[in-house]
């Protein structure tokens, strides 16, 4: 039987996901606009019935004062309009003397029903009563009539905002949730494309040891000691790449290490393998500055900076690298070209991945870099500076 699914939806979460996102942010937006829309509407309209409540209640009492109005009417008015209303705070006001006449659902603290009534003539107008005593209906007094909307009403006029704020943040929620995924997604892919290469390199790197120690017994290669350091120095090097993207995923181990030491010792590999026309200079207020590292992981960041530079500059200038004391806990290592620079708005791009200037390259050196730094040795690096066809200086923070 075949699955009457198969084929009917196909969405490739990771390919899509800048769509994802902004389809749930329209539709976080359609539901909270809706909704505060919608309650707002609610609201307009018990309002306005509270509205008419206090009107009638003040024309009730305006029409209680009517000498006509006889004993039994005005007991109905006090028992039916004027009486059971139980949610509606009130205030009557003497016109003349700006006094509190009476309250109702208040309290009977004279500092509350003050702060109440403020709160009141801000919110709502009020209603007039016209008072009338005498035999022929003589006005005696003018009175207002203060209100505040209900407990309820109040209520629900927050809610949608409450509403929405519980969508922004399950939305903000379900991004970041999004976010990881993808990360962790591309992070596992990173580490087996790193343990298969350097599960690939095992093998070819075996037959050059082997081809090494071959070479060094022919009669050829007597007296020729400088070739087969050399060699030595590039077969040490492959091992140690292999080491590098083995321990790709693992949590590396971080040493006390001499920061000159390994940074001179980079340089010195470096010199005769790159042009004859780029000079390396090492700075620093002192050769004995240590700090907390991985030696084949913090040599991989270095080699990369540094090749940059070198491309940058076409082969041609100087790289120099600067070691100092950021702090009492802190080591800074700054690595400096004399090439073509960085564009400006560039400078934050340079570490995502894909991000390349060059015609060949996939643009991940410098991720691995910040990635090797930041992740693996709780340290910093960014560009510290940048200009035009003067050069370019990344700076590393590490814990001292």
């Amino acid at each position: 039987m075949q699955n009457p699914f198969k084929g009917a939806i196909n969405i490739d979460f990771y390919t899509n996901q800048a769509r994802i996102k902004w389809f749930i942010l329209i539709v976080a937006i359609i539901i909270g606009g809706g909704s505060i829309i919608y309650t707002n509407s609610l609201v307009a309209k018990l309002k306005k019935g509270e509205e008419e409540k206090i009107r009638l209640w003040a024309q009730a009492v305006e029409f209680s004062s009517l000498p006509e109005v006889d004993a039994s009417a005005l007991t109905f008015i006090s028992n039916n309009i004027i009486g059971p209303d139980n949610t509606l705070p009130v205030i009557v006001v003497d016109s003349a003397t700006q006094q509190i006449y009476d309250a109702r659902n208040v309290g009977e603290d004279e500092g509350l029903r003050e702060r109440m009534l403020r709160k009141m003539r801000s919110e709502n107008d009020p209603f007039k009563i016209i008072v009338h005593n005498g035999p022929n209906g003589e006005i005696s007094d003018i009175q207002y009539v203060y209100y505040r909307n209900s407990y309820l009403l109040r209520q629900l006029s927050t809610y949608p905002y409450i509403q929405l704020s519980v969508i922004a943040i399950f939305g903000f929620i379900a991004y970041l949730a999004f976010s990881y995924s993808r990360r962790s997604e591309q992070n596992r892919v990173w580490v087996g494309m790193a343990k298969e290469t350097a599960h690939q390199l095992g093998t070819p790197l075996s037959s050059l040891i082997a081809w090494v120690e071959y070479i060094k017994g022919m009669d050829e290669m007597k007296g020729r000691d400088d070739i087969i350091v050399e060699l030595e120095k590039d077969v040490v090097r492959l091992e140690m790449i292999t080491e590098r993207f083995s321990n790709i995923g693992s949590v590396p181990v971080l040493k006390r290490q001499n920061v000159y030491d390994t940074v001179n010792g980079l340089l010195n590999y470096l010199k005769p393998r790159v042009s004859s026309k780029v000079n390396f200079n090492i700075e620093g207020t002192s050769q004995e500055i240590e700090a907390n590292l991985n030696k084949p992981l913090f040599e991989w960041v270095l080699e990369n900076i540094v090749k940059n530079g070198v491309d940058a500059m076409s082969g041609i200038g100087n790289i120099t690298v600067t070691i100092g004391q950021e702090s009492e806990h802190e080591v800074f290592v700054d690595i400096a070209d004399d090439g073509k620079g960085i564009a400006k708005g560039k400078a934050n791009e340079v570490f995502k991945p894909g991000f390349t200037t060059k015609k060949r390259g996939w643009g991940l050196g410098l991720a691995l870099v910040k990635r090797i730094i930041e992740n693996y040795h709780n340290g910093r690096i960014f560009v510290k500076s940048s200009q035009a066809d003067v050069g370019t200086v990344f700076r590393i923070i590490l814990s001292a």
